[in-house]
């Protein structure tokens, strides 16, 4: 009875520890940067009359959380500031943040949308760099056995923050101007920026000495340990396996707003409906994996978060050509199921990833392949205002569930459901 009673006063201990709070914060700072850029800036685009194409070809703005594997390796050399490499980025990358999403509300979206596009641009960049050293600087604090743990409470604290940009600020400009919206929403990174002064920078196991090892080593770890065949499988399956996923959620809001709903309805249904089941989704991800294995988690998430794709198309085909929205309930049960399935997938990918990568070059080699995963979000989104133009709201949901296809049948090679390990 003591030892049961000791072993979760000690569960406890970690589940209420400092560096479980840190993983929280810095999952908030790390998630709503990038939603403002995925939703908060599209629904002002829409609102203020941009059309569709211009407001997709927007999601070339975030181009650099694909491409972030590529000046990695400098955050991994330099010391910014001179306070400690992690602590000073950190600091750094959240300063440029933060004044992004304060100004961008200044210009006009219709007349100053090139303006607008530099900003998001900037903003992209900088939340692109706090998620390179964010993610190293968890690595680094937490032990082996807390990984799970924290990982997990970062991801939730990083879809927690959507309820921001995707809720709170949407239902307040029914009632504000743009430009405080984008003030209040900016706010909301000054807890997570002054929290950063008072970090800890984190022993450096593996520091580079000089430039060249900070890019040459994590790229040579990764081929000699898998293979070149091996590695070019896993990087192809990166970036398919939530390709239909991510191209069906990525106008999910100029859908809404075409399919009549007003934002506030946005607001408090649409978008709180889809977070938290995308939360809850990726905390179930996590314990059912504890049973069940990451490769069977893959097979059986990923083919959940394929078939719910077409709850979208439901809804379009309910609602497009239609004066009327459709039923709120339906839109609820809808967004409900799609978010609930990505939680899922999500959960098991981002395991699938972390089992990919050397703990020794965690930083560049996560950077990298967090990097690829975000190529369809970036470039094929970009052409997803293209298809709706051409194909109409129902085809181009019935084309998404088509594009997931090839990911699960990867799987395969890179993760099959009766091996144990994805290694």
């Amino acid at each position: 009875m003591s030892i049961l009673s000791e072993e979760r006063k000690t569960l406890l201990r970690q589940i209420f520890s400092i560096k479980m709070g840190l993983c929280l914060c810095l999952g908030f700072a790390s998630g709503m940067p990038l939603f403002v850029v995925l939703t908060l800036i599209g629904a002002y685009l829409r609102k203020e009359g941009v059309d569709l194409k211009e407001i997709g070809l927007f999601s070339l703005a975030s181009f650099p959380y694909t491409w972030k594997f590529v000046w990695a390796p400098l955050v991994d050399r330099f010391n910014p500031f001179g306070i400690g490499r992690r602590r000073g980025w950190i600091i750094l990358s959240q300063i440029f943040v933060f004044a992004s999403i304060f100004i961008i509300g200044l210009f006009d979206a219709k007349n100053q949308t090139m303006v607008i596009a530099v900003i998001t641009l900037i903003l992209s960049f900088s939340s692109a760099t706090q998620d390179i050293v964010i993610d190293a600087y968890r690595r680094e604090i937490l032990a082996d056995n807390e990984l799970g743990l924290g990982t997990s409470l970062f991801i939730a604290a990083s879809r927690a923050s959507s309820l921001i940009p995707a809720g709170l600020s949407l239902i307040l400009a029914e009632f504000i101007s743009w430009e405080m919206v984008f003030y209040i929403t900016a706010s909301f990174m000054l807890p997570c920026l002054v929290l950063s002064f008072f970090l800890k920078e984190p022993l450096s196991i593996n520091a580079p000495r000089n430039l060249r090892e900070a890019v040459v080593e994590p790229f040579r770890e990764f081929v000699t340990r898998k293979g070149l065949k091996s590695l070019l499988l896993v990087i192809l399956f990166v970036f398919c396996y939530k390709l239909g996923d991510s191209m069906a959620t990525a106008l999910a809001t100029p859908f809404y707003i075409d399919m009549h709903y007003d934002l506030l309805t946005i607001g408090l249904v649409a978008k709180n409906c889809g977070i938290w089941s995308m939360i809850i989704g990726g905390i179930i991800g996590g314990v059912i994996m504890l049973k069940i294995g990451i490769n069977k988690a893959l097979w059986v998430f990923g083919f959940g978060q394929l078939i719910t794709i077409l709850g979208y198309a439901l809804l379009a085909h309910v609602g497009e050509g239609s004066d009327v929205s459709p039923s709120i309930w339906l839109l609820a049960a809808v967004i409900i199921a799609e978010y609930l399935g990505a939680g899922l997938g999500t959960a098991a990918f981002v395991a699938f990833i972390s089992a990919k990568t050397s703990k020794a070059y965690a930083a560049t080699q996560f950077a990298l392949l967090t990097s690829l995963s975000a190529v369809p979000r970036t470039f094929c989104n970009a052409t997803t205002g293209y298809l709706v133009e051409s194909l109409g709201w129902e085809n181009f949901f019935y084309l998404c569930t088509v594009l997931a296809i090839p990911g699960m049948l990867l799987l395969f090679k890179v993760a099959p459901f009766n091996s144990e390990t994805t290694d």
